[in-house]
């Protein structure tokens, strides 16, 4: 008897000593394919995941049974993993062919081609709206007739409500690009459609001791540059810093740059975008030779104005491309206010996660197992398990969107910036390269990779990383995609 005690006690303490002292894995990874298990499980010892939590999913892409587990069942945060339900639900309830409208409408008559009363500008959540855009209305409505306006240029942003950052919305991210206002009225400076936000470039001055030298795009009579920043020699230290004054459309331009550098480049989100759209619209009247006596505010357009032009986006479809490859928060936050205003008349965050909460349980999806807080995934609220993120993956292949849906994916390795997005520059030179499409995340102590490895009969997964404390581990997630992408299938 006390043998086998002794015995016993040896095993365990073996166990102990084999075992790595900072576990980051359970053992329902053992319950799985035992080959694919080892391997993973190997990867998920990397001393980074100390004390964090690395949640694994893995399953069949053709019938969805679940191959690997690693805290499947635990509820993390998925970061911009949550883009995949806000795609999935938008294409369903909306519809690929979805089209935002923007609209010019008059309270007046029009005759001898004076506007007798006001001209407004009402937003309809369109994320899509750049300078040219605004140009082409104007121009559309000079050939209308339309060469005076003798009353006001007002916008109407009342197609949402009034909140313009979501809940959990962090204050220092406001100013980012990320962090932009979602407004039903609103312009992007270029084709990456970033809504709300502005382009800030900084360049050098012609010699060392003046101002640096910045200019906007688009320019906006709105934006204030208060620009303290100057050029120094190329051996000197230079540190610039852009950024926007809490509260306000004041831009900040801080520091040092260097006589020979080429340019500092930041997208700044201003502080109210619906103004930002309206000046740029006001620019464009001007420029097509249209004046108007009035002054631009911002007011809901009268019930029985009339449409004199109305513009449409492109499609939902295209629209996922640069939505789902380049990561854009603010087309996930309008996604989901259009959802709400379109299913329950009502432009808000709750309307439109009740849509979405609809559309997961329709999914087969718990929705009691997880919370949901926003659309983009920026809040560090919310939860979501593995296990879901992959179940929900699986499911969605049947559906008659599921390609825009695929689409829409970052390819890995991929160098073009609309195939490869978020993941050109990782899995390259690897058996992963062209074969993972999947979507990226990132927050502080957060990275997430959950899609498809198309191969043999291919693979849906969620990998979603919690509470570690390096900078940098998305090449953790690399090695496990690159191990699923030479997965194959036991007969």
């Amino acid at each position: 008897m006390k043998q086998n005690i002794k015995i016993c006690f040896i095993i365990t303490l073996l166990s102990l000593l084999i075992l790595p002292a900072f576990v980051s894995y359970d053992a329902s990874a053992d319950k799985t394919n035992s080959s694919l298990g080892t391997q993973l499980n190997e990867i998920l010892t990397d001393k980074r995941l100390s004390g964090a939590i690395a949640g694994v999913s893995v399953r069949s892409g053709s019938t969805g049974e679940l191959i690997y587990e690693n805290y499947g069942e635990t509820r993390l945060t998925p970061a911009s993993n949550m883009k995949l339900f806000t795609a999935g639900a938008a294409l369903q309830t909306l519809g690929p062919d979805y089209r935002f409208t923007t609209e010019l409408l008059a309270d007046g008559e029009l005759k001898n081609r004076k506007l007798k009363g006001n001209l407004y500008l009402k937003g309809k959540g369109d994320p899509t709206l750049l300078k040219e855009d605004f140009e082409e209305l104007a121009q559309s409505l000079k050939e209308k007739g339309v060469h005076n306006i003798q009353g006001d240029l007002i916008g109407d942003n009342s197609w949402y409500d009034d909140e313009s950052l979501s809940k959990d919305m962090v204050w220092s991210d406001e100013d980012n690009y990320y962090g932009a206002k979602v407004s039903a009225l609103t312009a992007s400076p270029n084709e990456d459609y970033d809504s709300g936000t502005v382009i800030v470039e900084v360049y050098p001055g012609k010699q060392p001791g003046v101002k640096a030298d910045v200019r906007l795009s688009p320019i906006s009579d709105i934006l204030k540059i208060e620009n303290h920043a100057k050029t120094v020699k190329s051996d000197e230290k230079a540190e610039l810093t852009i950024t926007r004054k809490h509260g306000s459309n004041k831009i900040l331009i801080e520091g040092e740059i260097n006589e020979d550098s080429s340019r500092k480049r930041e997208w700044i989100a201003v502080w109210e975008p619906a103004h930002y759209a309206l000046d740029l619209m006001k620019q464009s009247l001007l420029q097509a030779g249209i004046t108007f006596k009035g002054e631009t505010k911002l007011s809901k357009a009268p019930d029985d104005a009339t449409l004199l032009i109305e513009k449409k986006s492109m499609p939902l479809s295209d629209l996922l491309i640069p939505y789902m490859k380049l990561s854009n928060n603010g087309h996930a936050e309008i996604l989901v206010k259009e959802m709400g205003k379109v299913k329950k008349n009502e432009g808000s965050w709750d309307a439109g996660l009740e849509v979405m909460t609809d559309f997961l349980q329709e999914k087969g999806l718990d929705t009691d197992e997880m919370r949901l807080r926003d659309g983009s995934g920026i809040s560090h609220v919310t939860l979501i398990k593995p296990n879901q993120l992959s179940e929900f993956l699986f499911t969605v292949q049947n559906e008659s969107w599921f390609d825009p849906f695929y689409r829409s994916l970052p390819v890995a390795g991929d160098s073009d910036r609309f195939e490869g997005g978020t993941l050109r520059y990782r899995m390259i030179d690897t058996t992963a390269e062209q074969i993972v499409h999947a979507k990226t995340g990132s927050l502080t102590g957060v990275s997430s990779l959950s899609g498809y490895v198309d191969q043999n009969d291919g693979l849906t997964f969620s990998i979603i990383l919690n509470q570690f404390v390096e900078d940098e581990i998305k090449d953790i997630e690399d090695e496990i995609a690159v191990v699923l992408s030479t997965y194959k299938e036991e007969k």
